[in-house]
């Protein structure tokens, strides 16, 4: 594994920190299995959803408050 710093002078303790996370991250991405199903993001979650929509006096109050 390569890094290059290509901006910025870092310290040294911050380099080391900034390795340890990308080795850790590498590590972590060789341990699971390719097959393995990736975790549900919540933004996709369908509970999210509305399910009515939202009253008038909510959606006339949101568009005063804009103007």
């Amino acid at each position: 594994m390569t890094i290059k710093v290509v901006r910025g002078n870092p310290t040294p303790e911050e380099l080391a920190a900034a390795l340890a996370v990308v080795r850790a991250r590498a590590a972590a991405a060789q341990a699971e299995p390719s097959g393995a199903p990736t975790p549900r993001d919540s933004w996709s979650d369908p509970a999210r959803v509305a399910t009515r929509p939202v009253p008038r006096a909510a959606r006339n109050r949101a568009r005063q408050a804009s103007a």
